[in-house]
């Protein structure tokens, strides 16, 4: 069973126009609705993928409830979500489809007490008893502390589940100091945490204050992995145009599920890159062209590359 934590989960609403244009009326057809935030992204993909995925967090209000309808009606991830009495937000992705560019609009979240908190850490001390690995995935809601993922690491560490972080600022940064086994991440990210803007000086950085491996995302450039024994790059075989919502979530997967299965780096490297470009053809967060998935896997550039010096 891999866990996968999103304490600030989101109903992702996609729309697509013809072309986005400011000061105008835009008409949507066919908007399309999932149960979102990282980690409910990350689970669906791990479920396609074969693996048992359960997803926990907060959910409240109405949307709430529509969200854990959505995810119900998939019937491929479990809700373990703590109830709360704030509102879910809602993430709005708007699809440009004559640049295929995608504009994002997004909540802040609802405030989380400190019972609802307490509530959550006792389900997720039970989950782990159970668990192969977690994910830590976005941002916190109001209410949390800041250094509410060191906290999940530590607790996944005495469990002996390892545990990659994906968020940013200074969750990231107090994340750090817990000692994640992996974090994921993009180079914008990277460079806020340790002020460097060459990847591979940044990355090497980032272990030293804590984490035991790095995946940097480089966008369509890939993704570079400094672990403790080696430094890789894997760059995609084709640049691809679509809605890259969810890629980032998707390589996640990809590495999560590659650790859980033993694959090496390199296998690992190339799974979140295929699964990462399979995301942007397929039509909401969460999914994944199956087809272009499998074309893309054997095709993966994988290399190894020497280690950055300070």
């Amino acid at each position: 069973m891999i866990i996968t934590v999103t304490p600030n989960a989101a109903l992702d609403i996609t729309y697509r126009v013809p072309r986005l244009l400011p000061h105008t009326t835009h008409r949507v057809s066919e908007p399309v609705e999932r149960p979102g935030g990282k980690g409910l992204n990350v689970a669906r993909v791990l479920a396609a993928l074969g693996h048992e995925a359960v997803v926990t967090g907060f959910a409240g209000g109405p949307t709430g409830e529509v969200l854990r309808e959505r995810l119900a009606g998939l019937g491929t991830v479990r809700d373990a979500l703590v109830p709360i009495k704030g509102t879910t937000r809602r993430t709005i992705g708007v699809v440009d489809d004559a640049t295929g560019d995608t504009t994002m609009f997004n909540e802040a979240g609802p405030t989380v007490s400190a019972a609802e908190w307490a509530a959550f850490l006792t389900g997720y001390r039970e989950l782990l008893a159970g668990a192969s690995a977690v994910a830590l995935c976005g941002s916190l809601p109001p209410g949390l502390p800041v250094g509410s993922y060191a906290e999940l690491i530590r607790e996944a560490r005495t469990a002996g589940v390892p545990v990659l972080l994906d968020t940013s600022g200074e969750p990231l940064r107090r994340g750090l100091a817990a000692r994640p086994d992996l974090i994921k991440p993009n180079l914008d990210e990277l460079t806020r945490l340790t002020g460097s803007t060459e990847p591979a000086h940044a990355a090497e950085e980032a272990r030293r204050r804590g984490a035991r491996a790095v995946a940097a995302s480089l966008g369509a450039e890939g993704i570079l992995a400094v672990t403790e024994d080696a430094t890789w790059r894997a760059v995609p075989p084709d640049r691809l145009s679509g809605n890259p919502t969810g890629a980032g979530d998707s390589a996640v997967a990809g590495l999560l599920s590659g650790l859980v299965e033993g694959l090496d780096w390199p296998g690992r490297l190339a799974r979140a890159i295929a699964l990462s470009a399979a995301t942007v053809l397929a039509p909401a967060a969460g999914e994944f062209d199956r087809a272009a998935y499998e074309e893309l896997l054997g095709r993966v550039e994988v290399t190894a590359v020497p280690r950055a010096t300070s």
